[in-house]
């Protein structure tokens, strides 16, 4: 295990991404060195084909280096297997993308709530956790919509909402206002430097320096290097997880109505059910006047049987069925006539007149 300092998150020493060979061989990072503090928001500029965008995939784990070391949170990216890396990548790891990258066949909270796939959680679990984010993005009402029935503004809102459904502690963004107008991307930037103050790491990339002031450091590369580095926020005046500032994180609270939810630091998130005070809970419970208890039902009082009382009954039953026999033998029995002298008539007419036609 590497040496590092407890704030250091990313540390890339001689990292280079060479495609191509011989003649057709170039750098898109050339001996690239960067390291980067948790809590910070890097902004990463410079012109096309520069390495912005292949200096991000390599962060995110989608690339690999051809050359050089990146630390990751303390481990060598190296000597991690692909699936200790995707799943790092899975909860770790926030992208926002400049196209947005919706599913255009799922709703918006299928959309969000896609990444938590990956991390095993039930539909339930998922489509709640993608309801209480959305809210936050003030995107509740439009939650069962397709995504071509969103402006460009809330499309890419729903990008930042899947990037942090996952509360990771990372989030990368290549380019997510270049595709919105001016009011929506300084709504974009409003959104991300919230979740900065919350201690998330953002390093993004972008064309527009106007947006430059969001960021607590800014970064012009050139030809696959670093040309300039400005801070423009000291290390100890970043913001700090583990206190007020925390990285975002989704609570789920019990309650009888469906899906009530809401987004807070990991500082409020109810571990247990106990302990959990409310507006309701706080206020006195006012005395009731005791309830009287109810007096118990008075026992049916049962006939006695006698012996004079089921004679009686017998006796009725008796004459009953008398009546009964007396009534059927003064009814006429009708008897119905056979016809099997009719069916043997027919047949004797049968046999003489095949015994005439054989004459």
């Amino acid at each position: 295990m590497p040496n590092q300092d407890n704030d250091t998150i990313i540390e890339l020493k001689s990292v280079s991404k060479r495609y191509g060979f011989g003649d057709a061989e170039s750098y898109a990072l050339r001996d690239f060195d960067l390291t980067v503090k948790r809590g910070e928001f890097i902004m990463i500029m410079g012109p096309s084909g520069c390495g912005k965008t292949t200096l991000l995939n390599i962060i995110g784990l989608l690339d690999q280096a051809t050359s050089g070391k990146y630390i990751l949170a303390g481990k060598n990216v190296a000597r991690v297997s692909s699936r200790k890396k995707a799943r790092f990548r899975a909860k770790e790891i926030g992208f926002i993308f400049q196209n947005f990258n919706l599913v255009p066949n799922l709703s918006i909270i299928e959309n969000v709530s896609l990444p938590l796939i990956y991390s095993g959680y039930r539909k339930t679990r998922r489509l709640r956790m993608a309801d209480n984010i959305l809210e936050h993005f003030h995107l509740r009402e439009r939650e069962y919509y397709m995504p071509y029935q969103l402006s460009g503004g809330q499309q890419q809102r729903v990008a930042i909402a899947r990037s942090l459904i996952s509360n990771p502690s990372i989030i990368l963004a290549d380019e997510p206002t270049g595709n919105l107008d001016s009011r929506n991307s300084h709504i974009i930037m409003e959104e991300l430097q919230e979740i900065h103050s919350m201690g998330n790491t953002i390093i993004m990339v972008t064309h527009n320096p106007a947006l430059t002031t969001y960021a607590t450091r800014v970064i012009n590369m050139l030809d696959g290097e670093i040309d300039t580095d400005i801070k423009t926020v000291d290390d100890s005046d970043l913001p700090k997880s583990g206190g007020k500032n925390e990285k975002v994180s989704v609570k789920v609270l019990p309650s009888r109505d469906p899906i009530q939810m809401e987004i807070s630091s990991e500082s409020d998130v109810v571990v247990s059910g106990e302990n959990v005070t409310t507006a309701e809970s706080e206020k006195p419970v006012e005395p009731t006047a005791p309830v009287e208890p109810e007096k118990p039902a008075e026992p049916v009082e049962k006939l006695p049987e006698t012996k004079e009382a089921t004679a009686e009954l017998t006796e009725k039953l008796d004459e009953i069925q008398e009546e009964a026999k007396k009534e059927a033998e003064e009814k006429p029995v009708i008897k119905r006539k056979s016809t099997k002298k009719s069916s043997n008539k027919k047949k004797t007419t049968k046999k003489s007149t095949k015994k005439g036609g054989k004459k």
